[in-house]
């Protein structure tokens, strides 16, 4: 029985890749099929970051092409991810170094957006991503903390700023710049939103491909500006079950709607707390709030994290969960979502301006 390239594309049409819930070929996963006699080589180029799942996707495609196609004889499959420049709301200047800029937001504080915003980006960086994280809360920066950094940034060319690496994460934050912690920012509105832009556009940022930006919580007129400015593919919400955490973070929500930034999603934190004596599960802020949240708005639930000690506990030492305990339970829930995050980024409609030539025009 011979076949040829198309019988492989025809196969592999038929097999859903369990992350992106599209087939393989539809998803334009499939690249470089070739058939030589009876063996087989093609490339399955994801466009998200998945290093943890690339062996399951291997085999999850040889087992299907050597069911559906039985007379295949030696099979090379290479796994690989890349990820491309997602389009962001009109009229804002893009980032140099920056693919895609993830804003994590919520409505009030004290729902953990800080904490969920690092491991998240810890979790892309963990899954094969260069990620940094920009620590856009000027009021209460907490990134310097979590990530376990101290000292300042430095320029090699006077013009930028190199961001400060840790846990192979590049990271900015104002609290890099003050020498007093237990100094507080008392700075008015447009002196936030100048400090921020610097911060975004003077870093020298090393090609990533994500990203995120810890916005301060509320809706007020700086979240709106930094709303505004900020070149944003695509923005995750952070909520508890709690009523009034949700009616806050509806409001961030439509904020977003109405700047013409894409909602990713919302994630649910502290959704439900395990007692560490006896094992029992109980929703202290409330049941279901995340979930009708998004059918009322038509948004995808992210996921829900349990409200547990040890997540502050490493956050606090600088050591966040995803990387303090990175095959635990409440670490594959950050992975989970962020390859969620991921996914959803990569079905977005994606930024051609790169390929386009520049024309410059010159007296001659």
């Amino acid at each position: 029985m011979s076949f040829n390239e198309a019988d492989v594309q025809r196969a592999l049409s038929s097999l859903i890749d369990p992350n992106s819930k599209k087939d393989f070929v539809s998803g334009k996963s499939v690249k470089n099929v070739k058939v030589a006699g009876v063996d087989v080589s093609l490339d399955i180029q994801l466009g998200y970051p998945a290093q943890s799942v690339w062996s399951e996707i291997r085999e999850l495609v040889e087992t299907h092409l050597k069911s559906t196609l039985p007379a295949i004889g030696k099979l090379s499959i290479n796994v690989t991810s890349k990820v491309v420049p997602h389009s962001v709301q009109r009229g804002v200047k893009l980032v140099e170094g920056v693919k895609n800029i993830i804003a994590v937001a919520s409505g009030k504080g004290g729902v953990g957006k800080s904490t969920t915003a690092v491991n998240l980006a810890l979790a892309l960086a963990a899954e094969g991503a260069r990620v940094g994280i920009l620590d856009a809360d000027i009021y209460g920066p907490s990134q310097p903390t979590m990530l376990g950094i101290s000292g300042q940034p430095v320029s090699k060319d006077g013009k930028s700023m190199e961001p400060m690496i840790n846990h192979n994460l590049q990271s900015m934050s104002i609290g890099y710049m003050i020498a007093d912690n237990d100094s507080p920012m008392i700075w008015r509105g447009p002196m936030v939103t100048q400090a921020l832009d610097q911060l975004l556009r003077q870093t020298h940022w090393d090609n990533l491909d994500y990203l995120i930006v810890d916005l301060p919580p509320g809706t007020g007129d700086i979240q709106l500006s930094l709303a505004q400015s900020v070149p944003v593919t695509g923005a995750v919400i952070v909520t508890t079950p709690q009523d009034i955490a949700l009616m806050d973070a509806r409001k961030g929500l439509k904020m977003f709607e109405k700047v013409g930034v894409k909602i990713v999603g919302i994630v649910e934190n502290m959704s439900t707390h395990i007692c560490t004596n006896c094992g029992h599960e109980e929703h202290i802020f409330g049941a279901g709030g995340g979930e009708k949240m998004c059918a009322d708005y038509n948004v995808e639930l992210l996921g829900s994290l349990p409200l547990d000690i040890t997540i502050r506990e490493w956050a606090d030492s600088g050591k966040p969960t995803v990387v303090a305990d990175p095959e635990g339970s409440i670490a594959k829930v950050y992975k989970q979502i962020a390859r969620r995050i991921a996914v959803k980024v990569a079905d977005m409609a994606q930024d051609h301006s790169a390929v386009f030539p520049k024309i410059v025009v010159q007296n001659t």
